[in-house]
């Protein structure tokens, strides 16, 4: 890649600039710091001030766990040399690790494809709006994607030479990946079922043993950083938690899973997540805004907008309320079990890969309704043609290629995350962004002709 980028280097300049400008433009105009992100940033101050990994609360710091170290220990080093609550320094040194974003993509592309696909690789990702105004919020997204993308250049580079420093690299970048997100687990699964698959059909290969040996290495490596935090949690709460737990909920808190259950027997779209799931508790529901698909019946109808009215009155889910929930739900699957278990799951996925990536800007969540701004509109459709400009060139380029080893490592991850992102409740378009390296990798190559394969 040093090589490449000497040979190119205003090229690599100029584009640098070109990503440098658009993502500072998304931190000085639209910068994100949600309500995760003083979650994440108190945790960090806690932590920073009073060596207690925990939250404020009237009693004082409460130990926790509902969210994994590695974004907070980011944020701590961040507050610790530029200042305390400093999220605009946090923001700008995500743009650079975007930009490390950008050339991890290249190489990718260069180890599969060639110089030309690398340096289409690098435009495709440094002028990506999606990735850019993520760099602008204080959340995990930038950092995971970066990590995803080292994990993956370092596993392909690891299959073309086998060297074992580049699957201890992977292993260590997919347990940066896990502290930061649960789900960053997925990596490190999708990288390791492909070397176990490649070790069963070359059973009688010489080097099996040696596969083995990496796909160990990589293992042992990822989970190795996760150990700490699972020793501490069980010193602590008594609890094996290695991660953190799906619902971000504290110890003994309770989880309305009669709610989560009835979200899921009708959720397929982002607007939902914002209008109803978001909503609680805390804030009333509308029930005018929940889809047909939501109800079976007319008796049924009847059933949810009482119990949403009962919702709305206490403004939280008691047991009893979520017992009523999950008797509802409970007759929605027995009447509709595919439509549950592939229907819905399949169109969540849809909406989360298709839908216009404009959640962190001021679009209209509803933006087919034209009811927005005409400027705010029209970025919502742009938004929405880009991406799936970025997603039809990438499936071009996986199928032209399709025969190739390594590509088919891509394909598991994105199979496997994909598949996993079905089973939420709650379809939020910035999960499928850690897929995104392969979607601009692939994307580039399907600019590049067939014989070019490396």
């Amino acid at each position: 890649m040093r090589e490449l980028v000497r040979r190119n280097l205003r090229f690599f300049v100029i584009v640098s600039l070109a990503a440098l400008g658009l993502r500072l433009f998304f931190v000085l105009r639209f910068p994100g710091v949600v309500t995760d992100s003083f979650i994440y940033g108190d945790i960090a101050k806690n932590w920073l001030e009073h060596g207690i990994y925990g939250l404020s609360g009237t009693d004082g710091i409460s130990p926790t766990y509902i969210r994994l170290p590695g974004y907070p220990a980011f944020l701590a080093f961040i507050f610790a040399i530029f200042g305390t609550d400093h999220y605009r320094a946090a923001l700008s040194v995500q743009v650079f690790a975007d930009l490390g974003t950008c050339f991890l993509c290249a190489d990718i592309a260069r180890r599969l494809f060639g110089l030309r696909s690398a340096k289409l690789a690098f435009v495709l990702a440094a002028l990506c709006p999606f990735l850019a105004d993520y760099s602008a919020a204080a959340l995990t997204e930038t950092l995971e994607v970066f990590f995803t993308a080292l994990a993956l250049d370092l596993a392909t580079t690891a299959f073309q030479n086998g060297r074992n420093r580049f699957w201890a690299g992977c292993g260590a970048a997919c347990g940066a990946a896990m502290l930061l997100r649960p789900d960053g687990a997925l990596l490190m699964m999708a990288i390791g079922a492909f070397v176990g698959i490649r070790v069963f059909r070359r059973w009688h290969a010489p080097n099996r043993f040696r596969q083995i040996q990496a796909g160990f290495l990589l293992v042992a490596i990822a989970v190795l950083p996760l150990v700490p935090w699972a020793v501490r949690n069980w010193c602590v709460f008594q609890r094996f938690q290695p991660l953190a737990p799906r619902y971000a909920n504290e110890e003994n808190e309770f989880v309305p899973m009669g709610f989560n259950h009835w979200t899921k027997s009708w959720i397929a779209d982002y607007v939902s997540v914002e209008e109803i799931y978001w909503a609680v508790p805390g804030s009333k529901i509308d029930a005018a805004t929940l889809p047909r698909r939501a109800f079976d019946a007319p008796q049924q109808r009847q059933e949810t907008e009482q119990l949403i009215a009962d919702y709305n009155d206490l403004l939280h889910i008691s047991p009893p309320l979520d017992a009523r929930f999950e008797a509802i739900s409970a007759e929605r699957v027995q009447a509709h079990p595919i439509g549950y278990y592939l229907g819905l799951p399949i169109l969540r996925i849809l909406d989360m890969w298709l839908r216009p990536r404009t959640e962190t800007l001021p679009c209209d969540s509803r933006w087919w309704e034209f009811n927005d701004e005409p400027k705010w509109s029209a970025v919502a459709i742009g938004f929405g043609a880009l991406n799936l400009a970025y997603v039809l060139c990438a499936m071009v380029g996986g199928l032209k290629f399709r025969a190739a080893a390594i590509i088919a490592m891509l394909f598991l991850f994105v199979i496997l995350r994909s598949a996993f992102l079905g089973t939420l409740e709650n379809p939020e378009p910035r999960y499928t962004l850690e897929m995104y390296p392969v979607v601009i990798v692939l994307a580039a190559a399907a600019f590049v002709r067939r014989e070019n394969l490396l």
